[in-house]
């Protein structure tokens, strides 16, 4: 697929903020929910442009649906 082909959701985020929410849908719809998924507090303020996405903590049943996804051949949900 070249640039042109991309889908809106393949480019890449044009801030922080919409990276992290592009992160979150994409968990959402493998039924990954990670409560604390945020832009992290020290690299974000001030809208640093290599701000760092804070994944949080989850439980051990989350950990272990996400690793089931990220091993799915072709990163198939």
């Amino acid at each position: 697929m070249n640039t042109k082909e991309m889908a809106a959701d393949d480019r890449p985020a044009r801030s922080a903020a919409e990276a992290v929410e592009r992160l979150r849908a994409a968990l959402y719809e493998v039924g990954i929910i990670l409560p604390w998924l945020r832009i992290d507090q020290v690299t974000g303020a001030h809208g640093h442009p290599y701000a760092l996405v804070d994944l949080g903590r989850c439980n051990l049943g989350v950990a272990s649906r996400l690793a089931a996804v990220l091993r799915r051949p072709g990163g198939d949900a």
